[in-house]
């Protein structure tokens, strides 16, 4: 019964993932047109940009909207491998692919002894969620390389370490996944792809790491948790404006910059909080690292100065990868990053108007969807610690005292 009741939820999860992901293709290629701005000019216009300039063998230096390290040239150049399609065809397709191979490594993890195939409805339900976006930017790609790293830990540790390096250099954010890792040869693997890989893209291509002033220049973006109070701001005759900037849309004008250093100030909390926890911590099971990456990351993007939509799909892939493990305490995050990805496209692409506008609409779902990330990160963070803090043994019990008996008094009459 139980076998026939596996292979039934393993049917309607693959079903649900086909029409999910067919309906995602039709969106990207426009067939059917998702409600909102156009999601997929990103890869039509900024990213065939970079590949024009990649091509030539060095990065787009004098491009301010480039923030990303020298392995992300690797996914921009990807649609090269299927050149009988035009070049945003390509992309989808093989961010459909990366999609697919985010899956299947999450049902061969779920399929293991002592795991479960919640993980991948997790993925299977929260991809979509977010719609289009989703195939329109390479972090799918990323977070299926961070999957494979994750689950990997446990029984191939130079293969996970390797994973993390080079995930690190598509994105900086999988470095965290060795937060919650104690294996040496995990660390020293990352370090070794790292230090190789960064190497060779510095010596082969002009402008490898030109990404770094880019990045230490950006604003308060208007998604951005910070950004609330400039949204509250503006209804009440804040003078600063809303322009694209580096990128993204940001605010502009008074006090900014001091939001902004703030925002880099809780960052700089939170992982002090993580290093802390990182001290203390002395139970370290086989779930732990899946755990750590979803709270470490969780607790980057929530006091970042830019949330991004394509950010949700690093929290959805890192909390499928903690719901593989039976014993993972981070249910309730991972339902609560769900439920912020169904605000995301509701405030990205579908009212972004509103949101730009600071209307009370679009600061509804700007505090409801951070809201959302701030109590998944203070809950992941509850039960990484409580699950890893030391056990609290009782006091040994205090043996009986033996007992002297009265001495008798005598009166003499």
């Amino acid at each position: 019964m139980e076998t026939k009741a596996g292979r039934r939820s393993l049917t309607w999860l693959l079903l649900t993932w086909g029409v999910t992901r067919l309906l995602l293709l039709l969106w990207v290629f426009k067939v059917y047109v998702f409600p909102g701005p156009d999601v997929t000019s990103d890869v039509s216009v900024i990213y065939q940009g970079w590949y024009d300039v990649l091509r030539t063998g060095t990065f787009p230096q004098s491009d301010v909207t480039w923030q990303y390290p020298p392995a992300a040239a690797l996914a921009i150049l990807s649609p090269a491998l299927l050149p009988f399609l035009e070049y945003t065809q390509a992309f989808f397709v093989l961010a459909f692919v990366a999609d697919l191979a985010a899956l299947l490594l999450l049902l061969y993890a779920g399929r293991r002894p002592g795991r479960r195939l919640r993980g991948a409805w997790v993925w299977v339900a929260g991809v979509p969620l977010l719609g289009p976006t989703v195939y329109s930017r390479y972090d799918v790609m990323v977070t299926a390389v961070a999957i494979a790293a994750v689950l990997a830990a446990a029984r191939h540790p130079k293969v996970a370490g390797a994973l993390v390096g080079f995930g690190a250099l598509l994105k900086v954010w999988p470095a965290l996944i060795l937060v919650g890792i104690r294996r040496r040869s995990v660390w020293a693997s990352a370090v070794a792809t790292v230090v190789v890989v960064a190497g060779l893209f510095a010596v082969a291509m002009p402008g490898a790491f030109a990404f770094l002033t880019f990045q230490r220049e950006r604003g308060t973006e208007v998604e951005s948790l910070g950004s609330l109070v400039f949204h509250i701001a503006r209804r009440h005759g804040w003078d600063g404006s809303v322009l694209l900037n580096y990128g993204s849309v940001e605010f502009l004008g008074p006090w900014v910059t001091a939001v902004s250093t703030a925002a880099l100030a809780l960052t700089g909390m939170a992982f002090g909080l993580l290093l802390l926890w990182r001290l203390t911590a002395t139970r370290f099971e086989a779930h732990t690292a899946a755990d750590a990456a979803l709270v470490a990351v969780l607790m980057f993007t929530t006091t970042s100065r830019v949330i991004s939509p394509q950010y949700m799909v690093w929290l959805v892939g890192l909390a499928a990868a903690c719901l593989c493990f039976r014993a993972s305490r981070m249910g309730l995050p991972a339902v609560l990053v769900l439920a912020a990805c169904f605000v995301t496209v509701l405030e990205f692409p579908i009212w972004f108007a509103d949101v730009v506008g600071s209307t009370p609409r679009g600061i509804i779902l700007l505090l409801v969807r951070n809201g959302l990330l701030v109590l998944a990160t203070v809950i992941g963070m509850r039960e990484l610690w409580r699950s890893t803090a030391p056990k609290q043994t009782p006091p040994p019990p205090v043996p009986d005292q033996p007992t002297t008996p009265a001495r008798e008094t005598s009166t003499s009459s």
